[in-house]
């Protein structure tokens, strides 16, 4: 199992394909850029079971609807921004001017629970890391080592919290009890910027100083 980063959109919001050896693969946070993602799915035969969202802020879905209708595919987003996806109040693209309200349909399943996931043949445990918003997930690799952690953690940051139902304190929270409990090695693939370790940040984070 494999995992690529193509940074999409507007504000370049890293989008993950994670793919299996025969092909299939889970699409996390198309955001924007369907075009180009389609080109590349597409080019490479891949053969996408999913889309995962870590979040529902504007950045993160642009080109869910381009996947889905594409590849008649599930989404899969958290119970708790169930109704994001078509409220550009709710998702955060009507206040930003440079960008089109975004809409999409509701999700095919809603994350209630934390624990073990199995699409296919992929495998990986959902943990629920609220802070940055209230149904923020990151999505645990263990066997092949990484997390993918929306906007929960960055190489040296943190998610933002002046965003709806953003919680500082919350995000914090959720950094130190479920991420940098993971394996000092695992790798963290961001929702922006570059990919780090869960010891590179124990390390050097001054933001998680002092928690």
């Amino acid at each position: 199992m494999k995992w690529q980063q193509i940074p999409l959109g507007s504000i370049q919001t890293n989008c993950y394909i994670v793919e299996n050896k025969d092909k299939t693969c889970l699409i996390v946070d198309p955001g924007g850029d369907g075009k180009k993602l389609l080109n590349l799915l597409n080019t490479r035969g891949l053969k996408p079971l999913a889309v995962l969202l870590t979040h529902a802020h504007f950045d993160h879905i642009g080109a869910v609807e381009d996947v889905r209708n594409t590849y008649q595919i599930p989404v899969y987003i958290h119970k708790q921004e169930e109704k994001w996806l078509g409220d550009p109040a709710l998702n955060g693209s009507q206040f930003f001017p440079l960008i089109e309200p975004i809409k999409a349909n509701a999700a095919d399943h809603l994350i209630k629970d934390e624990g073990e996931m199995n699409i296919g043949e992929f495998t990986f445990n959902v943990c629920h890391t609220p802070g940055h918003s209230p149904g923020s997930v990151s999505y645990y690799f263990a066997k092949e080592g990484f997390v993918i952690s929306g906007d929960a953690l960055f190489q040296g940051s943190i998610g933002r919290t002046d965003l709806q139902g953003g919680n500082h304190a919350q995000l914090l929270k959720s950094i130190h009890d479920k991420l940098l409990t993971l394996p000092e090695e695992t790798y963290v693939l961001s929702g922006h910027g570059p990919v780090t370790t869960i010891a590179d940040e124990m390390d050097s984070n001054t933001f998680l100083n002092g928690f």
